[in-house]
């Protein structure tokens, strides 16, 4: 049998911390067999060797830009069967200029709510917020989220644009709140699918930090997202 070969990419604000982040999932992929390559850029999106040999590419990269070959590169090669998968700001608000990149992902970070302006003290912590990701029914039977529970979460909670081409394992909502300017609850995806040509795209919002990527729950769905999101054997 064939080693599966997995493409880590990171890069973009360091607030998120890429290599730390990526590092706790190394160890999980070499045990499921991965051959892994690291890559410190989006470079190698635009290369098409590469990208066709490869069957999962898990990218944290925050903001930062992508260049149209490189977008084009990783758009084909998910087209073609290369999963694609990463969490929070690392896959769901990069490259926001891009619209094809985000046509990819379907779903873009717009905010994530902070708390009442009185309780702010001018850190990070302003927008940590108590709240819930919810399974829903289809996420209860989804291989990357079946038995996981609701997850209660104190870290930030992001609002999230899409489309309906996703398929939803998991949301969050956003209550209105008197210095907030919506007048009802928003509900965001938080957990999400997307077939993309023969490619498979997974998207989990939470991960800020590293506790909450160490968070079982959200270990579990970010791990079972890497295996799920791998090109199969029909794609191949």
């Amino acid at each position: 049998m064939t080693q599966r070969r997995a493409l880590v990419v990171r890069g973009g604000w360091e607030g998120h911390e890429p290599v730390r982040a990526t590092e706790l999932f190394l160890p999980f992929l070499e045990r499921s067999g991965y051959a892994v390559r690291i890559e410190e850029s989006t470079d190698v999106y635009a290369d098409a060797d590469e990208m066709a040999g490869t069957d999962l590419v898990v990218q944290c990269v925050t903001m930062s830009q992508i260049t149209q070959e490189q977008v084009a590169g990783l758009c084909a090669a998910v087209v073609a069967g290369t999963g694609f998968t990463g969490w929070h700001g690392g896959i769901v608000d990069s490259f926001r200029m891009s619209s094809d990149y985000l046509h990819l992902v379907g779903g873009q970070f717009a905010t994530h709510p902070g708390k009442e302006p009185c309780e702010r003290r001018g850190g990070a912590e302003d927008n940590f917020l108590p709240h819930t990701v919810r399974v829903t029914d289809l996420g209860r039977q989804h291989p990357i989220t079946a038995g996981i529970p609701d997850i209660e979460l104190v870290t930030e909670q992001y609002w999230v644009l899409h489309d309906d081409l996703i398929e939803v394992l998991a949301t969050t909502t956003h209550p209105a709140q008197p210095w907030q300017p919506w007048h009802r609850p928003v509900t965001s995806p938080a957990i999400w699918t997307r077939q993309w040509g023969a490619g498979r795209v997974v998207v989990t919002t939470p991960g800020h930090s590293l506790d909450v990527l160490e968070h079982p729950s959200i270990r579990t769905v970010i791990e079972r997202g890497m295996v799920w999101a791998t090109r199969t054997a029909s794609a191949s």
